[in-house]
């Protein structure tokens, strides 16, 4: 008998065959696979080691359709109605699903080792590896330690609603509003991320666009197309805003820069923040025009449970 991490192990009756018993193998002792394992049954959520009888078996349904598609056999291709997720060959190279990538992002936003992950979700180190560097499907137990590790929700490393507005749950009972002082509304505003800059459109209506934003040297700096229109905000004053919710504990802040913006044409400063730069812009194309906002004036607010 042979698992990899993420297979179940089937407890079944001798006599009928029906399934008495089944749990997720999230610990390994053995490197080729051998038991005993780290099982975490479904029925309880609870881990336990176990050294499994002639009653059990494996099912690697993860694993036999990589094998399949490293075989050469036909996969359903993704527009196909029926067709299932895309599996990658095990080639060894990190690959990661959809689950994978938000667990390893929301893990790394919030300074997160892997082994502290694991340690709070209750799951192996090496497990959490795999999640976050192949293509699985984690059973509900093991997302709602994750979830709660992450201080996230089920439904958000699923990627359900992604298409919709955040802050939609409910509010807090008791919400209170604290105003942030300008070196926590730096902190806040940190390296990168996507903000938003309010402008005076080139038709001449007010508009609000999302942009790929830098921090350098105090300054706020996003690139763009000279004919877009976040360029208007050149030679203008502009409102820039960052915020974030959690929707998990009805909390979030928002952070308000305000002052001047212009273009970067020194060539070394430029040179300087396209190595500088963390990300491309999402939304890709020619993008080379760098706007520079120097704030005059920073501000924000935070929602928290009130004092009781």
């Amino acid at each position: 008998m042979r698992a990899h991490l993420g297979d179940q192990l089937v407890i079944e009756s001798p006599a009928t065959g029906a399934t008495r018993r089944d749990g997720e193998i999230v610990g390994l002792h053995h490197d080729d696979g051998t038991p005993p394992y780290d099982v975490r049954w479904s029925d309880t959520d609870e881990v336990t080691l176990v050294f499994p009888g002639p009653d059990a078996h494996i099912r690697h349904v993860e694993h036999e359709q990589r094998r399949m598609t490293t075989r050469g056999s036909s996969r359903p291709d993704p527009g196909e109605a029926g067709a299932g997720p895309a599996v990658a060959p095990a080639t060894g190279t990190p690959n990661p699903g959809d689950i994978g990538r938000r667990v390893a992002a929301e893990r790394r936003r919030r300074g997160l080792s892997r082994s502290e992950t694991a340690h709070r979700a209750r799951i192996s180190p090496d497990y959490l590896a795999y999640l976050e560097e192949q293509p699985a499907d984690p059973t509900l137990a093991t997302l709602l330690g994750l979830a709660a590790a992450l201080g996230t929700t089920v439904t958000a490393l699923r990627g359900a609603g992604v298409d919709l507005p955040p802050g939609q749950g409910h509010a807090l009972l008791h919400p209170q509003l604290v105003d942030l002082g300008p070196q926590e509304c730096r902190r806040l505003l940190s390296t990168h991320g996507v903000g938003r800059i309010a402008v005076s459109a080139p038709d001449g209506h007010p508009a609000v666009v999302p942009v790929n934003y830098e921090v350098m040297d105090d300054a706020i700096v996003f690139r763009t197309a000279p004919d877009s229109v976040p360029a208007a905000a050149v030679g203008t004053e502009v409102a820039f805003e960052v915020d974030h919710v959690d929707e998990a504990m009805s909390q979030g802040w928002s952070v308000l820069a305000v002052g001047p913006a212009s273009v970067v044409t020194e060539p070394d400063a430029v040179r300087r923040l396209a190595q500088r730069a963390h990300t491309e812009p999402w939304a890709g194309g020619a993008r080379e025009m760098w706007v520079s906002i120097r704030p005059t004036r920073l501000t924000g607010r935070r929602i928290v449970p009130a004092e009781e």
